[in-house]
């Protein structure tokens, strides 16, 4: 038991530092995103944690509900290359096009901006000692990953998120 519990701490570690490239805050740019917005439609999910846990696979579970990070390099959504959608896995939420999708060598799914300017909300994250902007779900509040300021143009982000958190529709 300490030994996994051990091994999850430190793969939480390197999958932290992995995922946050440049130190500086993103939350400047990216408070376009932020907040107080509507969610698309003004649609809200609120969901208890037995509904959640009920609705999500595990592993969704501990990202979406507990803001885990995936192993990089698990997910099927980083060899993607056609066109469509990317929604939050717990609500379908649209989040992403497949056309803001680029290659970061992260090992996690990046974009560099969000579907609409009001599919994702971005706060601070302060765990693990780092300072980063958490980036989640505007509909159902499920932690997607977090963004950082070393993207490509034309804005300059990197939306770091885990494939657990979404699915892919086709267009």
């Amino acid at each position: 038991m300490n030994y996994f519990i051990n091994s999850t701490l430190a793969l939480a570690l390197v999958a932290s530092l992995a995922c946050q490239t440049n130190t500086s805050s993103a939350h400047q740019t990216a408070s376009l995103y932020e907040q107080g917005q509507t969610p698309p439609g003004g649609r809200r999910v609120v969901k208890s944690d037995a509904e959640w846990k009920k609705q999500l696979s595990p592993d969704q579970y501990e990202v979406l509900r507990k803001h885990g990070t995936e192993r990089p390099g698990t997910s099927p959504l980083l060899n993607v290359h056609e066109d469509g959608t990317f929604l939050c896995a717990a609500c379908k939420n649209p989040l992403f096009s497949y056309k803001t999708k680029f290659e970061s060598g992260t090992g996690w799914p990046s974009f560099y901006e969000p579907i609409t300017k009001n599919a994702v909300k971005v706060a601070k994250d302060n765990s693990y000692g780092m300072e980063r902007d958490e980036v989640v779900c505007a509909v159902c509040d499920g932690h997607l990953g977090h963004v950082f300021n070393d993207g490509p143009k034309p804005t300059g982000l990197r939306y770091c998120m885990n494939g657990v958190a979404m699915t892919f529709q086709k267009k």
